[in-house]
Parts: C-alpha cells; sequence; structure tokens
C-alpha cells in the first residue's frame, strides 16, 4: 500500500463490482455485454431496457452473486450445531419471560430430550421455534455495570 499499489481485496473484488456499477449506471452497454458475457450471466430483456439502471444492476448482482446461497452457506459453516447444545439453554428457549421450567406442563417439559437429540425420525416430534428480532438503539440496552 506504501508504493500506491491497492489491497488484494480492492483488486480481485470490489474493483469489480464498482466497475459493473459504473457501467451500468453509465448505461455503457458495450461493457455491460462484456461483463455479462464473461460472467456467462443470462439478463433477460426487461431487465436490461428497464428505465431504472437499479433494475439491471439487481438482475446482473443476483444472478453473478446471489446472497441466499452466500448466506446459507455462511449459516452452515458459522453457526454451531444444534446437537452441541446445553441442557440449560434449552430450558430458556422453551421459557417464556419469567415463567422457569418447572412451571411448564410435564408434556413440554418431555420435549426438551427431543429438542436435544434434533431427531429427524418419523415418530420424532416436530420443533418450530420462532424469533422476532428488532433493532434497539445500543443505549437502550443494559450495561454490565458494576452496582
Amino acid at each position: 500500500q506504501s508504493k500506491g499499489k491497492k489491497p488484494l481485496f480492492v483488486q480481485l473484488v470490489l474493483d469489480n463490482i464498482w466497475s459493473l456499477y459504473e457501467a451500468v449506471m453509465k448505461r455503457d452497454k458495450e461493457k455491460i455485454e462484456k461483463i455479462v458475457t464473461s460472467l456467462g450471466l443470462k439478463i433477460g430483456a426487461r431487465e436490461s431496457r428497464h428505465a431504472d439502471p437499479k433494475v439491471h444492476l439487481n438482475a446482473i448482482c443476483s444472478q453473478w452473486l446471489p446472497i441466499s446461497d452466500a448466506v446459507l452457506s455462511m449459516v452452515c459453516n458459522k453457526l454451531p450445531s444444534p446437537l452441541d447444545i446445553t441442557a440449560e439453554r434449552v430450558e430458556k428457549l422453551m421459557c417464556v419471560g419469567a415463567r422457569t421450567f418447572d412451571s411448564l406442563p410435564p408434556e413440554t417439559q418431555e420435549l426438551k430430550n427431543a429438542f436435544m437429540k434434533c431427531s429427524s425420525e418419523g415418530t420424532a416430534p416436530v420443533i418450530v421455534f420462532v424469533s422476532k428480532m428488532f433493532a434497539v438503539d445500543a443505549k437502550a440496552l443494559p450495561h454490565n455495570k458494576p452496582r
């Protein structure tokens, strides 16, 4: 970098994305055709003729760099296996608010073992965990400060 060279990530990734972005926004048809053919993409005529260049850019990027594949592979590679979950964590996930695991009905408590086994057998119960996430300002979060 001290000699004016770009970092490898910029050379191999960012420059390519920026050149595609500039070509689409400036509507440089020759450069766009060159990029699309070199990547082996099939862009519909409807997207390429659209008045908004972002539609064309989205069509190219969704085929070239599909976010769904990237997110799914990241989740599979980075998240821990559900088989490694601890019993305490299962109890926390099964309890809502101030309720304790012991206060749950016996049928629900029996699901703890099935939850930890993650069995795919036909006789195993189906367990679904629904979570809602929402943005919270960092200032509103509690801080671990000594009292």
